[in-house]
Formats: C-alpha cells, structure tokens, sequence
C-alpha cells in the first residue's frame, strides 16, 4: 500500500486487490445479504482505496485501513436501500407484501438442514442494528480480534465485546422465534443461548 500511496504502483494495487477481494466481498455481502450487491461494493471498496490512497496512513494496518472503508460504503448502501423502501412504501397505496423465499421441504439430508440452518441465520444477522452487524460479521466470520474490530470501528475494545454480547443475545432470540413459529425445533425460547454463529 505504501507504494500505491507513494508511487500509484499499479502492479502493487493489482496484489491487493487480488489477496483481498474475496474477503471483502463476503463481507459486503453479509452486510447487505446480497451477492450481486456484495460484489459490486467490493469493487466500489477498491475504487476508493485508490483514490482516497494519499490519506492512508503507513503507521496504521492495511487491513484495518480497508475493512473501515468497506464498512462504510456498507453503511451508505443500506441506507440508501432503507430509502428506497421507505420510499416505495409511501408511494403504495395499498399495504404491499414482500415475497417469501422459496424453500424445500426440510428432510433427512443433512446438508439439506445445515443450509436451512445457515439461512435462517443469515436472515437473522440482517435484522440486526449495523453496529451489531458490523461487528458479528466482523468477528466470527472475517476472523478479527475484538482489539482488531475496535481499530477498524473506531471505538474501545471494551465496546466491542458488549456490541458482541448484546448481538448474540439479539440473534438468540430471533432465531428462537423464527424456528418455533415455523415448527422446526420442539423447544422454548429460554434454551440455552447460542455462543458462536454457525457458519453461512
């Protein structure tokens, strides 16, 4: 990165852009729950790393550095897709409905129940508050330390760890509702909490 703030080394962008658009791509698109979208932020992501490369700071991590970037271009999109929502609804005359998913009959197949599964934590982890968002996303699935999620959001490390805590207890109880009202698990919400978000 320092030779692309220094000496606009296109060669050198290249292998950045190359170790890290996978990993911010999964990351928008856990964001925003969309693949296409995801993909597009990524590239928006790498556009304004580029141009906005005089303003990095060599004493700071790359990563850091990026993940910020990426997350905030996240923020501006969802808001923006919350306008529109809004937007469309005042423009309804009538109450409008968004279509369900289309979903299999759950059977036997395990793989079968562990996407179930996945999904339904995904649709979960998209009901969250951003912040909270940012930082399960952040933590169990990009793999950062709450030291590292503090950097990239810019707040205490004491305060990732309650955003972490009150996340989960939020997920928890999504989930607990989501799976009883669809009658996929015979238990009550007070079970156990969960501790770790199963992998999507």
């Amino acid at each position: 990165m320092w030779r692309v703030k220094m000496q606009d080394d296109p060669q050198a962008f290249a292998q950045l852009v190359q170790r890290w658009e996978g990993p911010i791509q999964a990351l928008c698109t856990r964001m925003t729950g969309d693949g296409h979208r995801g993909e597009d932020l990524a590239q928006e992501t790498f556009a304004r790393v580029f141009a906005r490369r005089k303003d990095y700071q060599s004493a700071a991590r790359f990563s850091t550095f990026l993940w910020r970037v990426a997350l905030n271009i996240c923020y501006d999109e969802l808001r923006k897709i919350k306008r529109r929502r809004e937007s469309f609804l005042e423009d309804e005359s009538g109450a409008t409905t968004e279509a369900a998913p289309e979903s299999e009959t759950p059977g036997p197949d395990l793989h079968l129940v562990q996407r179930e599964r996945a999904e339904a934590v995904q649709q979960a982890l998209l009901q969250l508050a951003e912040p909270y968002r940012a930082v399960v996303v952040l933590k169990h699935y990009e793999g950062l330390k709450f030291r590292e999620i503090g950097d990239v959001l810019e707040i205490p490390e004491g305060t990732a760890k309650s955003r972490m805590a009150e996340a989960l207890n939020q997920l928890n109880q999504i989930l607990s509702h989501t799976l009883i009202e669809e009658g996929k698990v015979k238990c009550k919400p007070e079970n156990k909490p969960i501790r770790e978000v199963p992998v999507i």
